[in-house]
């Protein structure tokens, strides 16, 4: 079985950083493009940022550039968000996933698996 398990999120003030990550399991990472993305409650998905299978081409939604980075460890088959400078506004449920192609990485329509969220709060 495909299995994705984020970790790192929690309660963070302001200005503050997390670093989330994405742990595969059941399946080759290397060869499929990655994405996070987040949900407030109440709300849709949204796409925060995607990679190529490479890790050579990465994409981040206006919101969150220059402050996030999306890379990826394809020998320890894992997946990690840097988060700086956080926002209030940043406070989601925050999901990765294995998508099928990174052209369609903006879109939870080329997901194939997703990872059951870890909480980040913003508090300001």
């Amino acid at each position: 079985q495909v299995q994705l398990v984020e970790s790192g999120g929690g309660l963070v003030q302001a200005g503050g950083s997390l670093k989330l990550s994405c742990a595969a399991s059941g399946r080759t990472l290397g060869a499929y493009p990655m994405g996070w993305f987040r949900q407030a409650p109440g709300k849709e998905r949204e796409f925060v940022a995607g990679i190529n299978w490479s890790g050579d081409f990465t994409d981040y939604a206006d919101s969150v550039k220059g402050r996030f980075t999306i890379s990826r460890d394809n020998a320890k088959n894992t997946v990690y968000l840097q988060m700086n400078s956080l926002k209030p506004e940043d406070t989601a449920v925050y999901y990765c996933a294995i998508q099928r192609s990174y052209a369609d990485r903006r879109s939870g329509d080329s997901v194939d698996y997703w990872g059951l969220g870890t909480p980040v709060t913003v508090s300001s």
